[in-house]
């Protein structure tokens, strides 16, 4: 049985659904990036920081649980967006979707080279984040997860299982080993007892100080949007992908608290030695404190291990989860003729996107090819910054999207007040604000770990994140133009309703 796209309809359960909503997060490399940037701006914070960060992503989660209801497309915000602010913002919203996931494929890819070294003892190559070495074989990790994107749905499905489970297995074991051995008092001179003060926000120094932390940790929550992606290959579309979005964000916060509190009770939140704010493991706190948790010994090196396998299985999990969304936004998009029609194309016997898949993988590790030998390679650091930018873009207009479709509908009840507007609505708007505060504060030179002088006067030094989160969208407005000049169908509004096409809105008027 087919979709209406040509996709394989039915494909997932609800628990393969759930699995690559937690597996798109990526947990322990997400949380292994992050946590030491969060504990150095907040301190002994970081646990309520996680916790607030949830908020909007829930928030947001609830709009997608909403509108996949009554339009379960597989282009997701790319159509809800046309459906209630017009074609522009919808193809906006598609193109937000896509610089996401391709800005971050190179560190996906590079953490899967590194990490594959490291495993295997080589740690001078692993160590070198730029080694010729470490760019063939992420490129090959590239590859490897499009081609198992291209064959097959079950098939990703499987795979994400297998890797997930490592993953959230050796998260729960270091969690739970890190905090015995705190209570025990056989932890070391730096470690604390969790306190509930942890979780009081007001303790955070400026309220800059707090905003710019919580943008870190929203970035450790983003990807679980791609069930709703797969929406159209899911047992009973219309519910399973809304009811496992929600699931796998409450997953990821129920995750990220207990890491969060376990490595921070543990290592403490100096800025020396094994301490989280140390900036020399910054990147990964894992790697600093693992032989510190598990020991020396043959089992305690044993454990070492999985922790490094941790981190390559969750990027190699990301790397696949980040192509599957893009493939079939890029899909929806070719099918309403917002872009090529080779876009639309499905493999008719693995019935998967075919072009959007393998321009996808093909575009990523271009990119992570350049982006490698650019900057001594920090631009790969920088653009996992600006994702923020088009992240919160798109969860932040799905959320309004959501409350202006629904706005007929809100005085029916309580729980259509809540769960279509009010909540949504503030979720959209705070990620929006994010996205905007990134875009902002990104412009100053020492933002990231890059900055470009203009060429021209006033001679102003940008910063590398400003060029690539806000660089990269507005590159969509001169590709969306070109598109418009060659084929206007779809800006004209004759393909997609600005109205749900659910039985809540079928018998409502169009909005003019």
């Amino acid at each position: 049985m087919t979709s209406s796209k040509g996709l394989r309809a039915g494909a997932l359960s609800l628990t393969s659904s759930v699995v690559i909503g937690v597996a798109s997060a990526g947990p322990a490399y997400s949380i292994a990036a992050t946590l030491g940037l969060v504990v150095a701006a907040v301190g002994l914070q970081a646990p309520v920081v996680a916790l607030l960060a949830f908020v909007p992503i829930l928030f947001a989660a609830f709009g997608y649980k909403e509108l996949n209801r009554a339009d379960p497309d597989c282009g997701t915000t790319f159509v809800w967006a046309t459906r209630a602010f017009g074609p522009s913002w919808g193809w906006m919203a598609g193109w937000a979707i896509v610089v996401a996931d391709v800005l971050v494929m190179a560190s996906m890819a590079q953490v899967a080279g590194q990490y594959t070294f490291l495993l295997f003892g080589a740690d001078g190559i692993g160590h070198d984040a730029t080694s010729v070495w470490v760019l063939l074989l992420g490129v090959a990790f590239m590859l490897a997860m499009t081609y198992l994107c291209f064959r097959g749905i079950d098939i990703s499905a499987r795979f994400q299982s297998v890797l997930l489970t490592i993953e959230f297995v050796a998260l729960v074991v270091f969690a739970v080993v890190a905090l015995v051995r705190v209570w025990m008092g056989n932890a070391g001179a730096a470690a604390l007892t969790p306190q509930w003060s942890w979780f009081n926000p007001f303790e955070i120094g400026s309220f800059s100080t707090f905003v710019n932390a919580i943008l870190l940790m929203v970035f450790i929550y983003w990807g679980w949007d791609s069930v709703v992606s797969v929406n159209e290959e899911t047992v009973d579309k219309r519910s399973t992908p809304g009811r496992s979005a929600v699931i796998s964000t409450v997953v990821l916060v129920s995750l990220y608290v207990l890491v969060t509190v376990a490595a921070q009770s543990f290592a403490g939140v100096g800025t020396e030695g094994t301490g989280l704010a140390n900036p020399e493991h910054f990147d990964d706190f894992f790697a600093a404190i693992g032989t510190a948790v598990f020991g020396e010994g043959l089992l305690g090196q044993l454990l070492v291990h999985v922790l490094l396998l941790m981190i390559l299985t969750s990027a190699i999990a990301s790397t696949q989860t980040t192509i599957l969304p893009t493939a079939r936004t890029t899909l929806s998009m070719g099918v309403f003729k917002a872009l090529p029609d080779s876009f639309a194309k499905v493999h008719p016997r693995f019935l998967t996107p075919t072009v959007s898949t393998l321009a996808m993988g093909g575009v990523s590790a271009g990119l992570y090819i350049a982006f490698n030998f650019v900057s001594a390679g920090n631009l790969i650091f920088d653009s996992v910054s600006a994702i923020g930018i088009a992240v919160g873009f798109y969860y932040g207009i799905t959320g309004v999207s959501c409350a202006w479709l629904y706005r007929d509908t809100l005085r029916d009840g309580r729980r259509e007040l809540w769960m279509r507007g009010i909540l949504p609505l503030l979720g959209g708007a705070m990620l929006l604000f994010s996205a905007g505060w990134t875009a902002v504060t990104s412009f100053a030179s020492d933002y990231g770990e890059t900055s470009w002088t203009m060429p021209f006067a006033p001679h102003w030094q940008v910063g590398g994140v400003f060029i690539l989160g806000v660089g990269s969208m507005l590159l969509g407005l001169p590709l969306m133009w070109w598109w418009r000049s060659r084929n206007r169908v779809f800006f004209d509004g004759e393909i997609i309703e600005r109205r749900l096409p659910g039985p809540e809105a079928r018998d409502r008027e169009p909005v003019a």
